[in-house]
């Protein structure tokens, strides 16, 4: 029997190492480890973090760090840190010495590492100065359940990559400044719990009536408006206190019978709160304090569910008696209800023509807000749109006749000195680009030649990952070269043929535009064909400006904050300056730059730039193929001023009225025009 014995435990004991986890961690693992530690710039609290050696998985855990391993692999991490972000009231998006970590960290390398930990089910990385947005990338931890990055510095708006994330339980992104919009996690999830309080989201109504499992759900001290979100039926505490919620109760919130915990005070909702929100069943908290509900509870033959401890109506609009089962005298509850027109001798209220004067003042504001708000808006658009109009036409007139004269000189010139339709004189002048706009763009590398070699490694063989979609000039697709900054490339494809030196020539001239309002070109890559030496392929490669186009922030249902109209003005004033420069300040002048919204780029500081300029000089439309030894300037040149103000003009009524009208016809666009402004602006696009 002892030898039965003995034969079972040598049997058990290799298999209990491998069940219980090799004390040795997977090298990758310890290498992210020790990665994100650099990251994080060394803290005091990952000091036992040595080298390779350390055994991580059987450090002792404390309140400041635990790790927890699996099979080789980390599954949990909890580093606790000592920057608060509450101790900021306002952070705008750039490092706090002792606050933030440095400048040189980077969001986006950091979570790079973190999905190297391919096991990981629980991270907490609280009030460790992680500053900047948070990158898309981070649903790639796909192993998470539970995700705390609170009390940080992160802003912009929440990945909508988020909402793949299927094994998420938990959701924690408290104390932190995500400024921009709340992504509706429109799919069924695992998640029941999610907390964005005290940030500064802004988005308008809001449904998470999907996430059926949700339980914990707290928006509290941001700045959301409208109505009250759509919310599951089986949650249990419910936050939204400190924001900007205004109508009524919805009837919806009637039917939350788990709840136990409801907060909506210090918000702007109006009329008498529903009786159902105090007799849930499982109530214990109820907050409805400092918000405009007016009415009489008395109306109702109110009842208390048997639960209910605390409730708190204070400051509000009501009416009438107490309810007796809020009468102070009935059981054990806290209940608060100064600040009202009750009538309730000596408990701090107001007299009742008060209230009603309040009442009375709340919906008089109202209307005529979104009155004066109408006119003032509609009255302000015609104005912008007509001196911008105005302007734009008596700029571009002004230049126009004088460039006129200088391009018929300088086609003189070119036809005497050059068969390629350039003078060396041209491209080397420092006269080319104006010295201003030098020192605008003096951050910005030279522009080079790329191999195709180099673009075949930055875009990982022109993945579909790296692919940023298609246009009138061909694909696009984002890089990252070998010193690791983000380019994109565009891929012009040819179907007609080119003489390598006239279109070398050209790429030149285009890529020594520099001008702030200008997405810069930093260098370019002409493939050639074998078999007869003309050109195959061209790609431009620009910089990379990431935070979108200008359309997409003119929607109602765009992904991040909706601009409001001294932002627009300020885009529209940058794409001005920008077609200026290509009309004046660059000899021969660069037209027919195909404007449109979806052209103009936004950068962090959201400050336009405009994309896809003077690529009528290489594109299909005006280029004859390589059988034709000498080219005309004027098959290049495009000296039809009109085409940049007309589609200027398609620009300002877009961002006046939004772009749900870009697809519509010319006619119709001017037929609306005429309506909407009386036939001042559509006289402009007339007037050339």
């Amino acid at each position: 029997m002892e030898n039965h014995s003995l034969f079972f435990l040598l049997l058990w004991l290799p298999w209990s190492f491998f069940i219980l986890g090799d004390p040795q961690l997977l090298n990758s693992q310890t290498q992210a480890l020790l990665q994100l530690k650099k990251h994080l710039e060394y803290p005091k609290q990952l000091d036992i973090w040595y080298d390779r050696r350390t055994m991580f998985c059987f450090l002792p855990p404390s309140s400041k760090v635990n790790i927890s391993c699996e099979f080789h692999s980390v599954t949990e991490l909890k580093i606790m840190g000592d920057k608060p972000s509450i101790e900021v009231t306002d952070f705008h998006g750039f490092p706090i010495p002792n606050q933030t970590l440095s400048v040189s960290f980077s969001m986006d390398s950091f979570v790079t590492t973190l999905t190297r930990l391919t096991s990981l089910k629980v991270l907490s990385l609280v009030s460790l100065g992680i500053w900047g947005p948070l990158p898309n990338k981070i649903h790639r931890l796909s192993s998470l359940e539970c995700l705390d990055l609170s009390s940080n510095f992160l802003f912009g708006s929440i990945p909508p990559k988020v909402s793949t994330m299927v094994k998420i339980q938990t959701l924690v992104l408290d104390d932190n400044f995500f400024n921009d919009t709340v992504h509706v996690f429109d799919f069924t999830s695992n998640l029941t719990s999610l907390s964005l309080k005290n940030n500064k989201l802004k988005q308008g109504p809001l449904d998470f009536s999907s996430l059926t499992h949700l339980k914990v759900l707290d928006l509290s001290g941001n700045r959301l408006y409208s109505h009250l979100p759509t919310i599951p039926k089986g949650l249990i505490m419910v936050s939204l206190n400190r924001n900007s919620f205004n109508g009524e109760i919805p009837t919806q919130y009637t039917l939350l019978t788990h709840l136990q915990h409801l907060d909506i005070s210090f918000n702007s909702l109006i009329r008498i709160p529903p009786a159902s929100l105090f007799s849930f069943p499982n109530i214990s908290s109820l907050n409805l304090a400092s918000n405009m509900l007016s009415g009489s509870l008395g109306y109702y033959n109110l009842t208390c569910g048997n639960n209910l401890e605390f409730v708190d109506i204070s400051d509000n609009r009501l009416t009438g008696s107490l309810p007796s089962c809020l009468n102070s005298e009935s059981g054990n509850k806290v209940v608060n209800f100064s600040g009202n027109c009750l009538s309730i001798d000596h408990h701090h209220q107001h007299p009742l023509s008060y209230c009603r004067d309040e009442v009375h003042k709340d919906q008089s504001t109202q209307n005529a807000n979104g009155l004066g708000v109408s006119i003032s808006l509609i009255v302000g658009i015609v104005v912008i749109i007509v001196l911008l109009g105005i302007a734009f036409v008596i700029i571009c007139r002004h230049y126009c006749h004088r460039r006129i004269s200088e391009q018929h000189l300088l086609h003189k010139s070119v036809h005497e000195n050059s068969a390629t339709g350039f003078s060396s004189e041209i491209l080397n002048n420092a006269r080319y680009i104006s010295e201003t706009t030098k020192l605008g763009t003096q951050s910005l590398p030279p522009c080079r030649s790329f191999t195709l070699e180099e673009l075949n490694q930055a875009t990982n063989n022109f993945d579909n990952s790296a692919f940023l979609g298609e246009g009138s000039y061909g694909k696009l697709y984002k890089g990252r070269l070998e010193g690791g900054s983000q380019v994109a490339i565009r891929c012009l494809p040819t179907t007609k043929k080119y003489w390598i030196r006239n279109l070398k020539l050209r790429l030149d001239m285009l890529a020594k535009i520099r001008h702030p309002h200008l997405v810069a070109i930093l260098g370019h890559c002409i493939e050639v064909k074998q078999d007869d030496g003309c050109v195959n392929r061209v790609f431009l490669v620009y910089e990379y400006i990431p935070n979108g186009n200008f359309r997409s922030y003119l929607s109602e249902n765009c992904v991040g904050e909706v601009l409001n109209w001294s932002e627009r003005l300020a885009v529209l004033i940058g794409v001005c300056k920008a077609v200026q420069f290509l009309h004046t300040g660059v000899i021969p002048g660069f037209f027919h730059n195909r404007l449109k919204t979806n052209n103009i780029l936004l950068n962090e500081h959201r400050m336009a730039k405009l994309n896809d300029y003077g690529l009528s000089i290489i594109s299909e439309e005006t280029n004859n193929n390589c059988k034709v030894k000498g080219e005309d300037p004027k098959s290049w040149q495009m000296t039809r001023l009109e085409d940049d103000v007309y589609s200027f003009g398609l620009i300002l009524l877009e961002t006046m009225i939004g772009p749900s009208l870009a697809a519509k016809k010319e006619g119709t666009l001017r037929d609306e025009l005429l309506s909407f402004s009386g036939g001042i602006i559509p006289s402009i696009f007339h007037a050339n």
